[in-house]
């Protein structure tokens, strides 16, 4: 008779973290700096691995920060899949931001976990002034994340966030400015209304002499002028409509 398995709350940070180490492949470890993923901190987990322990685990609030304090690359993305972020607080979701090290942590963080805080829009006005590349690169990630993960919102707080996106484009940090091209591109595909302020902004960006503002204009506008692009912002506003 096989033995029966533990329930997914049973499992402590001790034994999360040995069944990442368990779970951990030297190829994959090896495969991390194509990304621009350090290995100096990582076992070398897929994500896959980690996103089916963050199931089995559940949301374990108390979890997240003995994980987070491990240092380890994929505990800390362990995080984003069982902290609640109902209970997150400012304090913590900034912590954490400062702590920052790959764009791996922070853009699963503020697309797994962040984005669902009630203080996510508040948290991208505070770290899109922020000047280490990480944390404003959060700022970003958290507006992209928001864009496409929140169907309840109306579009002024996405208009003030084209707002963020024109202060930081100048920034020409690899980081930062593929996380405002991101942003910018997120919002343009909400619906009609936000995709024409989107392009208009894009379009003023890539018009300017600014080399790294050039760049994310004309990312944007790539991107926002695709045939599959147009498509899907067709279908949300007619959507939109249909719920007014």
């Amino acid at each position: 008779m096989p033995a029966k398995r533990s329930p997914p709350d049973a499992i402590e940070p001790a034994q999360a973290l040995a069944l990442l180490k368990n779970a951990a492949s030297p190829a994959h470890r090896a495969g991390l700096a194509r990304y621009g993923i350090p290995d100096t901190h990582a076992l070398g987990v897929p994500m896959r691995e980690i996103q089916a322990l963050g199931k089995r685990i559940g949301r374990r609030h108390a979890m997240a920060q003995p994980l987070w304090d491990s240092g380890i690359y994929e505990a800390r993305l362990l995080v984003a899949f069982i902290a609640d972020p109902a209970r997150l607080t400012p304090a913590r979701m900034d912590r954490w931001c400062r702590q920052f090290d790959t764009w791996a942590v922070c853009d699963t963080l503020c697309l797994h976990l962040f984005d669902r805080s009630p203080h996510a829009w508040g948290r991208i006005d505070a770290w899109a002034l922020r000047r280490g590349e990480f944390e404003k690169r959060a700022a970003f990630a958290l507006l992209a994340g928001l864009a496409v993960h929140d169907r309840h919102t109306p579009d002024a707080p996405f208009l003030a966030g084209l707002a963020h996106v024109d202060a930081a484009a100048g920034d020409a940090r690899n980081f930062v400015s593929k996380g405002v091209s991101w942003a910018l591109r997120a919002i343009g595909h909400r619906n009609a209304a936000l995709h024409a302020e989107a392009i208009d902004r894009a379009t003023a960006l890539a018009a300017t002499d600014d080399p790294a503002r050039r760049w994310v204009g004309k990312d944007a506008l790539r991107d926002l002028g695709r045939a599959a692009v147009l498509a899907k912002v067709a279908k949300a506003t007619k959507g939109r409509a249909k719920k007014a």
